[in-house]
């Protein structure tokens, strides 16, 4: 078992990494007041909602089980929540528990920065994608037709368990979109970490639980450093989204659940490899190199077919990232070294965006 913390002073809290982890000794010192909100989908809740109500058993506890999907990541379906909190009367002091994958935590835990103006709330992620990247740092929110993420607030849990004896149940492909996000840190600032996940990548797929343990734990040592440094993505934090201006257009485009995120990052990250490539930052092999991990790990490495450089225009012209009406892009200096670039030449932009999309 591992503990990392996220240094964020008085908010400060542990990512704890480990087998076993869904027992009332570990879950219920983080729980403050007499009342939970147990959030999961009906995925999640016949496999592991009875040991976390187990684990809650000497709280007042209600339950939400949210349709499954980023399809379903929406205002409506948030509602959902916050009817079962309001119908059982729960008080600022409640604690929401959010169980599932990343579409459960970032709308567990919107909902918790939104109800009667903030609770407190845990993440026990359930997917190999929450546990490495979005149960940490405190990123919630819903989806909008227009554009991924656009309704949300910064939100930090009290408390990310990351139980890897669930990992377990992960169909394939979850496992593959989990992988996006474990590349993603090698790439963006850890040479040494994108030479073990090609070191790993078979082991990783397979299910190796030491191997997963440690791409879990350097992921979450990367992110929990980024995040203190840059809560509120002012800075250095933007880099976390490498590949996902793309992806996030990719996922807009196909309509939300078509593609997995993890997914759409995946052939995100290739075309941020190709934009850097165009503009004379890498090679033809380092491209080369991002798409063959891509591959190996069970990810897309081009575009949805029918997809367009019009279309990434359109959805990429509301991106989040986007300041004072510029694109903003999360490049390449070389693989293990990624930056922020608001001034992309248009054509070099133009010219990444026919090769990929051909």
């Amino acid at each position: 078992m591992h503990t990392l913390t996220v240094e964020l002073g008085d908010r400060a809290y542990p990512i704890v990494i480990g087998p076993e982890l869904m027992t009332a000794e570990r879950i219920a010192p983080h729980i403050h007041g007499r009342q939970v909100l147990v959030v999961t989908n009906e995925t999640v809740a016949p496999l592991y909602l009875s040991r976390v109500l187990k684990a809650v058993s000497a709280f007042e506890v209600a339950t939400v089980v949210l349709p499954d999907g980023e399809a379903h990541k929406h205002l409506e379906t948030l509602d959902l929540i916050f009817s079962e909190a309001l119908e059982n009367r729960f008080s600022r002091n409640a604690t929401f528990i959010a169980l599932g994958g990343g579409v459960v935590g970032d709308m567990a835990g919107f909902a918790a920065a939104s109800y009667q103006r903030g609770v407190r709330f845990l993440q026990i992620p359930t997917t190999l994608l929450a546990q490495v990247d979005s149960s940490v740092g405190g990123k919630t929110g819903v989806n909008h037709r227009l554009g991924k993420n656009m309704i949300g607030a910064f939100h930090q849990p009290t408390a990310v368990f990351a139980d890897t004896d669930m990992l377990k149940s992960l169909p394939p492909r979850e496992l593959s979109a989990g992988l996006a996000e474990v590349i993603k840190y090698g790439l963006l600032g850890d040479h040494q970490f994108l030479q073990w996940i090609e070191s790993k990548i078979e082991a990783l797929r397979a299910q190796d639980s030491e191997a997963l343990t440690e791409a879990i734990r350097q992921s979450c040592t990367m992110k929990a450093e980024i995040v203190r440094r840059d809560e509120r993505e002012g800075g250095v934090r933007a880099l976390l989204n490498l590949g996902h201006t793309f992806g996030h257009a990719i996922e807009a485009h196909l309509g939300y659940g078509d593609w997995l995120h993890g997914e759409a990052v995946g052939a995100g990250m290739v075309m941020a490899a190709e934009v850097s490539r165009q503009i004379g930052a890498l090679d033809a092999s380092d491209v080369a190199r991002v798409a063959s991990l891509c591959e190996s790990a069970g990810l897309p490495t081009k575009p949805p077919a029918g997809m367009t450089p019009s279309d990434f225009m359109t959805h990429m012209a509301v991106d989040k990232k986007n300041v004072d009406g510029r694109m903003r892009f999360i490049l390449l200096r070389a693989l293990g070294d990624a930056y922020v670039d608001d001034a992309v030449d248009p054509q070099s932009l133009s010219a990444a965006l026919t090769t990929c999309c051909h």
